[in-house]
């Protein structure tokens, strides 16, 4: 289920909807954070759940579809902030679907399997290839939790359509903190660089980015300005 769902028509502009990370949920600072700061300037920004089907079965799949339903009809468009694996999920999403008009990134979790195995190493990825899970903390209900090995197979099979790296056009804000030891930096910097579509900014955190939610919504909002002004000013003096 979708948190907080509002409906919308084409001609009140785009949805803005924010994906939570690996193990998280609806009610994550940042979501929340994010969300009142939207509320404040009267755009109702709608905290999905990817806990798709479940935490302990996640799909990239079933999160990109929970993300295609939220943003409604063929006529309707979205605006999409992701963190970590919910960024992975956004990129995923616009690249194939024409309805997103941008993204704002949050340490976003590019080439995921690679990242993964790096934070589980050798022994915990044979462990959960050979026993089919993976013992982690489930953030959301605050309880330890097992995540299927099918999620890194989805990952690797929707990663190897487009060589690994998300092929996004749309007009991207990538935020990563420079202490971020969960998805690497480098990563982002790869990604980003030579696309004049993608903004890169670097920031002294880590991968919660906690200590920039005040810089994030700054950003943002410059970032969205054109989204942000109500359509009787876009349209300038009668």
């Amino acid at each position: 289920m979708n948190v907080a769902s509002t409906a919308s028509s084409p001609s009140a502009g785009p949805r803005w909807l924010y994906l939570h990370g690996f193990a998280s949920g609806p009610e994550s600072a940042k979501g929340v954070a994010l969300a009142e700061h939207y509320a404040r300037q009267g755009i109702h920004l709608e905290r999905l759940n990817l806990r798709q089907p479940s935490l302990e079965h996640l799909s990239l799949s079933a999160m990109m579809r929970t993300v295609r339903d939220a943003i409604g009809g063929e006529r309707d468009r979205a605006i999409i902030f992701g963190s970590s694996l919910g960024g992975l999920t956004a990129c995923r999403v616009a690249e194939e679907d024409a309805r997103v008009c941008a993204l704002v990134l949050l340490a976003p979790a590019l080439r995921s399997p690679e990242q993964m195995r790096r934070n589980v190493g050798e022994q915990g990825l044979r462990q959960w290839q050979e026993t089919g899970w993976l013992e982690t903390t489930d953030y959301a209900e605050k309880r330890k939790a097992r995540v299927h090995s099918g999620l890194l197979h989805d990952i690797d099979t929707i990663d190897s359509r487009s060589g690994g790296w998300p092929d996004v056009r749309v007009p991207t804000l990538l935020v990563h903190g420079r202490q971020d030891t969960t998805t690497l930096l480098s990563y982002s910097r790869t990604w980003a660089h030579g696309k004049r579509h993608v903004r890169l900014v670097e920031v002294d955190d880590g991968h919660e980015l906690v200590s920039s939610l005040g810089r994030i919504a700054s950003l943002a909002d410059d970032f969205l300005r054109p989204f942000l002004v109500p359509p009787d000013e876009k349209a300038g003096p009668r």
